[in-house]
């Protein structure tokens, strides 16, 4: 058993550390040592480790909570068998996060329902819980943003703000069409972030069909070639999900 001066002295240095969870675990995981015969840096180790996953985990969940996802949704829970067309092994290597570190985008392209936006959240989870800071929102809601910051004269400084997110999420682009200002603006947080930090990009919409979200061509082709030069474009098919869920079972005729 471990002594009062010692314990006191190990809780007192916790304390300046600030580092709870070595007064919580190092009693416990002692007397675990004493019975499995650990040697001293066995037993540091693991009160060592057991600060550090609670610290990465409780990390993972501030970064999570400002991220303001819409919801909770996991690769883990994303269904593979109704949505064949996700590759599964792509998905699983963007799970890792890898890409954020070559500042790579991921497109999501597909009709309403079919599981982009529960891609765009899932990899983004992964993300904040590998140490990456991430921000989600709609197309609308990032040109609000924008629009917000130019009408200050910040827009300069709110595009290096952002720079700071290794990953921006853009749900919902074609939605609705954005005006000439909006399209410029947009234009430029795709440009402001080219290979150096990453965009997911969610699109009920083909390429093809962006000049007439952006209102522009030159706009749409300009942006679409900075977009695509370093990304996984995933192209997911099908009929809604949700739809599918909401169905009313198929009665047998009498």
């Amino acid at each position: 058993m471990i002594g009062p001066e010692a314990a006191s002295q190990i809780e007192y240095y916790a304390r300046a550390l600030r580092a709870p969870r070595i007064s919580e675990a190092f009693r416990r995981l002692g007397e675990q040592a004493r019975d499995a015969g650990w040697s001293h840096e066995e037993y540091l180790a693991a009160v060592l480790s057991k600060e550090v996953s609670e610290r990465e985990a409780s990390g993972a969940g501030l970064r999570i909570k400002a991220a303001r996802f819409p919801g909770h949704k996991t690769l883990e829970d994303f269904n593979f068998d109704h949505q064949p067309s996700a590759d599964r092994n792509l998905v699983a290597h963007l799970g890792t996060s890898v890409f954020l570190t070559e500042a790579k985008n991921v497109v999501l392209l597909g009709p309403p329902g079919t599981g982009k936006t529960h891609l765009a959240v899932g990899i983004g989870i992964k993300a904040a819980k590998a140490g990456h800071r991430v921000l989600f929102d709609t197309a609308t809601g990032w040109v609000s943003r924008l629009q917000e910051a130019h009408s200050r004269g910040k827009l300069a400084a709110e595009l290096i703000r952002l720079l700071r997110y290794s990953l921006l999420i853009v749900d919902e682009v074609g939605y609705i069409p954005f005006d000439q200002d909006a399209a410029n603006l947009f234009f430029q947080l795709v440009s402001s972030r080219y290979e150096h930090a990453s965009l997911i990009m969610t699109s009920n919409l083909p390429f093809a069909r962006w000049g007439d979200v952006f209102g522009d061509l030159t706009i749409a082709s300009a942006m679409i070639d900075r977009i695509v030069h370093h990304a996984d474009v995933i192209s997911l098919k099908g009929n809604s999900y949700r739809l599918k869920q909401h169905q009313p079972a198929a009665t047998t005729a009498h």
